[in-house]
């Protein structure tokens, strides 16, 4: 394994603002080592203004590719000459491939919520789904459950004008219902949900003390509890689902599977995502 960087290195990374708290240089890093490869993961701050400018110098810099966070995840967009499938309908990139100068732009995020799921052995395929919150992931959470045929999702948030344009693109493939997450008919409805995600904040540190709204005596006993959170790792809300008997799921595993896909989209090689996440979890102890 390579441990210094050359004049051959090929370079990876991140852009976002900020970036100084982000674990995907640690997690990335650790799985290039463990392949042998001569790359490098680099967080970059960048700001809004910045953003033409800056992807135009990691071209000219010749990096393979790079992440794309908040806030810069649409807006990156008219910056690529290409945009997979996927990504458009989701209209969200936080993955850019650069080859011979050309830009394509993928979303990730949606193959790595999926990939965990399927790793717990969820069957998807006709079940029925239950949002709360439509947070930065909430859209490729979605057309990943679309993609592997959920029957249906009823989506619980507190503004319910600010998410319909979010409902408005994806009921022309699927019965997708929008309420205020405290309407009795919402709380009712996730009594017949088999999966039920969290994509808000609610519960992340440092608020541990905050969690969704949800009626848990309408849970049913095997509803698959989801959230996305990975800090802490149990949080309020998964915390109640597990003290029911609920089977459970962190956001851990989906920041490893969507890191795992940017990687191979990189370097065309298999990501380890047990170094991925034994590194995660490394990072995770030492910023609590």
């Amino acid at each position: 394994m390579n441990l210094l960087y050359t004049g051959k290195t090929q370079n990876v990374g991140l852009i976002g603002c900020p970036v100084e708290h982000s674990l995907s240089p640690s997690m990335q890093n650790a799985a290039l080592l463990w392949a042998g490869l001569d790359y490098a993961y680099i967080a970059m701050p960048v700001q809004p203004e910045c953003l033409p400018t800056a992807v135009a110098g990691i071209v000219a810099l010749g990096f393979r590719g790079f992440n794309v966070t908040i806030p810069h995840k649409v807006n990156i967009m008219s910056l690529l000459d290409t945009i997979d499938e996927n990504a458009k309908i989701i209209g969200a990139v936080n993955t850019v491939v650069i080859e011979q100068g050309k830009l394509a732009g993928y979303n990730t995020d949606s193959i790595g919520f999926i990939a965990t799921l399927k790793k717990r052995n969820f069957k998807i395929e006709h079940k029925k789904a239950a949002l709360l919150g439509a947070g930065g992931a909430a859209r490729a959470i979605i057309w990943g459950l679309i993609s592997n045929k959920i029957q249906s999702i009823v989506i619980g948030v507190r503004n319910i004008e600010k998410v319909r344009p979010l409902v408005e693109t994806f009921e022309r493939f699927i019965d997708i219902e929008l309420f205020h997450w405290e309407d009795p008919v919402f709380q009712k409805k996730l009594g017949s949900v088999d999966l039920l995600i969290n994509t808000t904040p609610l519960g992340m540190y440092p608020k541990v003390d905050e969690s969704p709204t949800v009626n848990w005596q309408y849970i049913k006993k095997d509803t698959f509890i989801y959230d996305i959170i990975y800090t802490p790792q149990e949080t309020k809300f998964l915390a109640e689902a597990k003290k029911r008997g609920n089977p459970t799921l962190n956001g851990e595993q989906m920041l490893v599977e969507q890191g795992a896909v940017a990687f191979e989209l990189w370097t065309k090689q298999t990501a380890n995502t047990h170094i991925m996440t034994a590194e995660l979890q490394k990072s995770l102890s030492q910023s609590l």
